[in-house]
C-alpha cells in the first residue's frame, strides 16, 4: 500500500505510472538504526527541495524533462515490524518490474535496499551490484539480528553470490569484515578509484546501485545516522557517477539522509543532487 496524503513529486517526475520507464517511490524506515533515527523523515524532505534544483545535469548532459519518470509516493510502512516493513516494500519493487519498469527507491535507512535486490534477482539471475558507503555493512548480526542496516550487505550476498558486489568508499567496519569481503566482495576502502575499471567489466550486465549517502565525508553532508570522517567529496561522487554513465542499470537507491541533523539544509540539496544524477543514469 502507497501513502500518498502528502505526497509531492520530485522535480521531474511527473508523468503517470503507465507512461513511465523510471518509478520512484519512497521508503521510510529507520527501524534498526543503530545510533542516530531519522531517516524515515528522508523521502518527504527531498521532495519539496529538489525544486532548487534544475532538472538538467550539466555533468551527464542530460535532462529529465526527456524521459518519462514517475513518483507514486511513500511506501505505507507497518510500525515495530523489520519482516514486514521489508515485505511491503519488496511488493511494491515487484510490482514495479513485473511492469517492465525500473525501481527507484529513496530511504531510509540502508536495510530498505535489500528487499528490492531480492526481487530484481528474481528478474537478472546475474544482478551485480555496486555500492557506495561508509560502512562494510558485512555482519552476519547485529546484536543478535540478521536484519540491520549494519547486515544489509551481507544478505545482498546471500542473494547474489561471490564476486557480483563491488564496494567504494569503505572506511569503517570490524576487522573481520574487510578480512571477510577479500574473498566474497571487491572492496575498495576509502575513496572509488577502481571504478572505471570495475565499471568496464561490468558492460552489458544488470546493475543494481545503491548509494549510502554518508560515503561522503560529514564536512559535505551532515544529516546522516552514523558521520564517518575521512569520506569523498561531491565532486569525486559526481564524477564517479559519470564514469558509469552507459551501465545497464536495471535498479537504485539512494538512503540514509536524515535532514533534521543538518538544519542548514545542505545534506538535503546533496541527496536531491545526488538522486538527480541516479534517475539520469537509470534513464539511458
Amino acid at each position: 500500500m502507497l501513502n500518498t496524503y502528502t505526497m509531492q513529486t520530485f522535480i521531474g517526475f511527473d508523468k503517470t505510472f503507465e507512461e513511465s520507464n523510471i518509478v520512484l517511490f519512497g521508503a521510510p524506515f529507520d527501524g534498526t538504526t543503530s545510533y542516530r533515527p531519522g531517516t524515515r523523515f528522508a523521502p518527504t524532505a527531498v521532495r519539496p527541495d529538489s525544486y532548487g534544483l534544475e532538472t538538467y545535469s550539466p555533468y551527464l548532459d542530460l535532462d529529465l524533462e526527456d524521459f518519462n519518470l514517475c513518483d507514486i509516493g511513500d511506501v505505507d510502512l507497518p510500525f515495530g515490524n523489520t519482516q514486514r516493513a521489508l515485505d511491503a516494500i519488496g511488493e511494491i519493487a515487484e510490482n514495479i518490474i513485473a511492469e517492465g519498469k525500473k525501481p527507484l527507491m529513496v530511504g531510509g535507512e540502508h536495510l530498505v535496499s535489500l528487499p528490492v535486490i531480492q526481487k530484481l534477482h528474481e528478474k537478472y539471475e546475474d544482478l551485480h551490484i555496486i555500492h557506495f558507503d561508509a560502512h562494510t555493512d558485512l555482519r552476519e548480526e547485529y546484536l543478535g539480528e540478521e536484519l540491520s542496516h549494519a547486515t544489509v550487505i551481507r544478505r545482498a550476498w546471500d542473494t547474489v553470490g561471490d564476486g557480483r558486489i563491488f564496494q567504494f568508499g569503505i572506511r569503517s567496519g570490524m576487522k573481520s569484515e574487510f578480512e571477510w569481503a577479500k574473498s566474497h566482495t571487491h572492496l575498495n576502502p576509502f575513496n572509488t578509484d577502481t571504478l572505471q575499471e570495475v565499471a568496464a567489466t561490468l558492460k552489458g550486465k544488470p546493475v543494481y546501485l545503491t548509494i549510502d549517502l554518508d560515503v561522503l565525508d560529514p564536512s559535505v553532508f551532515a544529516g546522516t545516522g552514523t558521520p564517518e570522517p575521512g569520506g569523498i567529496t561531491m565532486k569525486e561522487l559526481l564524477a564517479a557517477l559519470v564514469s558509469m554513465k552507459g551501465l545497464n542499470f536495471v535498479g537504485a537507491d539512494v538512503v540514509e539522509l536524515a535532514p533534521h541533523y543538518d538544519a542548514s539544509g545542505v545534506s538535503t540539496a546533496v541527496a536531491c543532487k545526488t538522486l538527480r544524477e541516479v534517475s539520469l543514469l537509470l534513464s539511458i
